[in-house]
């Protein structure tokens, strides 16, 4: 069973929204276990079980909330490389559009990627010139369909690759699927 850790921090509680979506989206696919989990009451051993991590912060002055890079600066040293391998994606919340949110999912892959994290981006489209390809991203709470479409989506495939990576279920790789990931294209 893939194990993913939907793990947030919410200012205004619309990366909660967020985070909530994303882990609907990731209990998609068939036996995954998905943990959804506030910084204010998950530890390291969160990171431990998990075998894929969605990663979600605020955006404040254009990168992560100093509550977001705290809760990381306070893992444990002794847990360092422990992480290689495991699977791990992000989303941001701005109080605009131009505010910043794709910086913020740049730091916090930064954050997983010196962990040991891999990650990724997503390569469909939720909506016309919509995508999350360097996470899943909104301004103000997530409520258009693109938005909704794209937390939900980055969340089935944090499922997928953790399945597929993790525990070797090739059908559950992405490519595999049959649900339809480019039909905005082909309408622009």
């Amino acid at each position: 069973m893939a194990k993913i850790l939907v793990l947030y921090h919410s200012n205004s509680g619309n990366t909660r929204r967020m985070a909530e979506l994303v882990a609907e989206g990731a209990g998609q696919l068939e036996r995954t276990e998905v943990r959804l989990k506030d910084i204010s009451v998950a530890d390291h051993t969160d990171l431990d079980w998990c075998d894929g991590i969605a990663l979600g912060s605020p955006t404040n002055y254009g990168s992560v909330s100093w509550q977001m890079k705290k809760w990381w600066d306070e893992q444990p040293i002794e847990n360092w490389g422990r992480r290689d391998g495991k699977i791990g994606c992000v989303f941001s919340s701005a109080g605009s559009w131009g505010g910043g949110q794709e910086w913020t999912c740049m730091t916090l892959m930064s954050l997983l990627i010196n962990y040991g994290f891999l990650v990724f981006g997503l390569t469909d489209y939720t909506g016309p010139r919509f995508s999350a390809h360097y996470g899943a991203i909104a301004a103000g709470p997530p409520v258009e369909e693109r938005e909704l479409a794209a937390c939900r989506r980055l969340g089935l495939r944090l499922s997928e690759w953790a399945a597929t990576l993790i525990e070797g279920r090739k059908e559950a790789h992405p490519l595999n699927q049959t649900y339809d990931r480019f039909g905005y294209l082909a309408s622009e």
